[in-house]
């Protein structure tokens, strides 16, 4: 499928989901009306973020703005980017019923150049990417250039996202096994899926219903954060992830779901890459 097109069913596939995601108990909106509160996923992210206050930050492919607004209630000082219209409206209107300064833009990480123009080259300390962001870019390594080029000297990336082991496996075997089903490596095609509903509770019934999705493997990552020169300084695997991902999962303690205890060292599920960028 060319990128175009593969784009182009992603953002409808997006645009279709904003509003029944803001509406979704899961993504706990209302919550954010307690000044402290923050994302789950940023909440998770804390430990290894390390102070971000006065840091000039861009949160790319921000969806509703949840995390952004996390960070900025940590004191970084945010821009949000989205290629959805509609995912920053609702961002916008969660920021400013926070009464959270954030600068939200429209442009497509896929593209550049859009998100250089909407945001400005070589001045931010922090370039943030959260949970389920990857799997939509078709090439990780302009991805990583695109982040050292947002990056001031001494800025530094932060990610967390599924693992590619987790995005490889099959997520619909109801038989307990973990069996890989899907290319681990990035591929020129992307993998196309259609699912009726969508990662979170919702009655919406939705019309578009189609994705187009790419792996990344873990070292294509790193080589490619590498090769865009950024300094490696930190990455960690993990045993959860914030969705149901497979059937077998259960809730956990650390508010995040895991595999069941017996298995539960068989497969990471995301991972934490931090790099920076050279003085």
């Amino acid at each position: 499928m060319d990128e175009r097109a593969a784009v182009a069913i992603n953002l409808a596939n997006w645009d279709e989901r904003a509003t029944a995601h803001a509406a979704s108990p899961d993504y706990h909106l209302d919550a954010f009306d307690d000044a402290a509160y923050l994302s789950d996923v940023v909440r998770f992210d804390v430990p290894r973020l390390g102070d971000v206050r006065g840091l000039r930050g861009v949160h790319l492919q921000c969806h509703l703005g949840t995390d952004t607004l996390s960070l900025a209630r940590l004191g970084a000082r945010m821009s949000g980017v989205d290629f959805s219209a509609a995912a920053l409206e609702q961002a916008r209107a969660l920021a400013v019923r926070a009464g959270a300064d954030i600068d939200y833009h429209q442009a497509d990480v896929s593209r550049p150049a859009a998100v250089l123009d909407a945001v400005g080259a070589g001045g931010h300390d922090l370039v943030y990417t959260g949970v389920g962001a990857l799997c939509w870019l078709p090439d990780i390594a302009r991805w990583a250039q695109l982040v050292a080029d947002l990056l001031a000297p001494g800025g530094r990336l932060f990610v967390r996202d599924a693992h590619p082991a987790l995005l490889a496996a099959d997520q619909d075997r109801d038989d307990g096994l973990l069996v890989l089903a899907a290319p681990w490596f990035e591929r020129r095609d992307p993998v196309v899926w259609d699912a009726p509903g969508t990662y979170v509770a919702s009655e919406h019934q939705f019309t578009h219903t189609r994705t187009a999705e790419w792996n990344h493997g873990l070292g294509e990552m790193v080589t490619a954060v590498l090769e865009a020169g950024l300094v490696l300084t930190g990455l960690q695997e993990h045993r959860s992830v914030p969705w149901k991902a497979l059937p077998q999962m259960v809730w956990t303690a650390e508010q995040e779901w895991h595999l069941p205890e017996a298995v539960a060292d068989r497969m990471p599920l995301t991972f934490t890459l931090q790099a920076c960028k050279p003085a």
